[in-house]
């Protein structure tokens, strides 16, 4: 079902249309919502319509004696509501987008409700729709990587992918070791780059690079050009015509390591090392990140060998588990080597302590968190790993007091709060104090029903009553 404009609705309503516009401006915000939704239960493909029944809902909460009708709202209700859009998802999603608003009546910054909109104006593919609640979304837990990406992904799809990168790139500054955002980001990147740089016309033969190149920086053309282009022919023209031009530029370091990290995404990992050997060889190679973009290709290159073992060979399973540690070896010595050279590096220390934590060395990973934690950006991470270790080492008051401090720090009930919600009621529980592990599960319940396992221990702890 495409999206309608205000042109495309029937006279008789434009009419109520008009009417909720006037009633929104005068701030009578429930005549607005009801006239919205009688024109949309008609119309469900009227994109301005919802827009403004959104903005209506959303200043409508803005009451004092709302939020607590509103808090009402959302514990008693909202989740059967949600639940019954769930079940009509398949046969009737325009239902379920009515269910959906049903809640956002009351509660505008439900995400149950905006997570069954969003599923409900992809199935009517009416992209601006779910646009509308990923933006929500998105404010809400601007950590959650998984509404990030979907949402910078929706800004391609409806042709704005510099708006998309713009958020990925956001994302993955705070979390700069989700591979998940970072593949996210180079395919938008290089989708952007496809579509304002004139690349169709490469990949189907046409031009060159040096066409693209002329009338821009070569700094701001190679940074767009090296990303990873889904086209092997563009990566294997990029290849070709940066060694070209590396034989009569050999002190082009920025050509240097756009190759190295073009023969790596083609999974030619001993060329993209030769690369980046002759980086390390020269006036920048005391550069932290190229130690790390070294190790990474080393890592990716053991786990290519183990992806390209014969399965139905007899010694398949012992060469993988070999490959394995030797990798985890590997991964793990190196970081210590750049803990030595970086050791300001509070991101580097991070790092360690997450392998130290990975590999069972619960007294070397206290240390690595410890100091990784007054790094502002990996802070909430870094605290949330120190109370695992604490938990260990069954020191629970001193976990339960390092949780609660970063649950403190911590504003908006994303993915990451609830983590930490979670983790903080799973020490209780070790502690024996049950009703206050129930507690803190009970704020996830309410706010993400699905979120790990938590339904299940809601379940238990009353079958446990009864």
């Amino acid at each position: 079902m495409a999206e309608k404009s205000l042109n495309d609705l029937p006279r008789e309503l434009r009419g109520l249309f008009t009417k909720g516009h006037e009633a929104s401006q005068r701030d009578n915000f429930d005549y607005a919502i009801d006239l919205f939704n009688q024109v949309l239960a008609r119309e469900p493909a009227m994109y301005e319509v919802r827009k403004a029944l959104r903005s209506a809902q959303i200043r409508k909460a803005g009451g004092g004696s709302r939020n607590i009708f509103k808090k009402a709202f959302s514990g008693a209700t909202a989740s059967p509501v949600v639940a019954r859009g769930e079940m009509a998802l398949r046969k009737d999603p325009a239902e379920a987008l009515q269910l959906a608003e049903q809640v956002l009546n009351h509660d505008p910054n439900n995400s149950m409700a905006h997570r069954l909109a969003v599923k409900a104006a992809k199935a009517m593919e009416m992209p601006r729709t779910a646009l509308l609640s990923l933006e929500v979304l998105h404010h809400n837990s601007p950590k959650d990587t998984e509404v990030a990406i979907e949402l910078a992904n929706a800004y391609a799809e409806l042709g704005e992918p510099r708006r998309g990168e713009e958020i990925l790139a956001e994302v993955a500054r705070n979390f700069p070791l989700n591979n998940d955002v970072a593949q996210a980001l180079k395919d938008l990147s290089a989708r952007k780059t496809l579509d304002e740089g004139g690349y169709d016309e490469l990949a189907d033969g046409k031009g060159s690079y040096r066409d693209i190149l002329k009338d821009k920086e070569e700094a701001i053309s190679l940074e767009q050009e090296k990303r990873q282009f889904k086209s092997e022919d563009i990566t294997e023209k990029l290849i070709n015509e940066y060694e070209t031009r590396l034989k009569t530029e050999s002190n082009n370091l920025k050509l240097v390591r756009s190759l190295a990290e073009l023969y790596m995404q083609k999974k030619q990992f001993d060329r993209a090392l030769t690369y980046y050997e002759r980086l390390k060889a020269s006036d920048i190679g005391n550069d932290p990140t190229l130690d790390r973009a070294i190790a990474e290709t080393r890592l990716r290159k053991y786990d290519n060998e183990i992806e390209q073992l014969d399965p139905g060979a007899p010694d398949s399973a012992d060469k993988a588990a070999a490959l394995k540690a030797e990798k985890d070896t590997y991964q793990l010595t190196e970081c210590q080597k750049r803990v030595e050279r970086f050791p300001t590096d509070l991101q580097i220390r991070f790092e360690m302590g997450q392998l130290y934590f990975q590999a069972g060395k619960i007294g070397e990973a206290i240390l690595e968190f410890q100091k990784a934690q007054t790094n502002p950006n990996r802070r909430i991470p870094a605290m949330n790993y120190l109370a695992q270790c604490y938990a260990k080492r069954k020191m629970y008051d001193s976990a339960a007091r390092t949780l609660q401090n970063a649950i403190k720090e911590k504003p908006v009930f994303d993915d990451e709060k609830k983590e930490l919600v979670y983790n903080l009621g799973s020490v209780l529980e070790s502690m024996g104090k049950k009703q206050e592990a129930f507690e803190q599960y009970t704020l996830i319940y309410e706010a993400d029903a699905g979120f790990k396992d938590v339904s299940a221990k809601m379940d238990a702890f009353f079958g446990g009553q009864t």
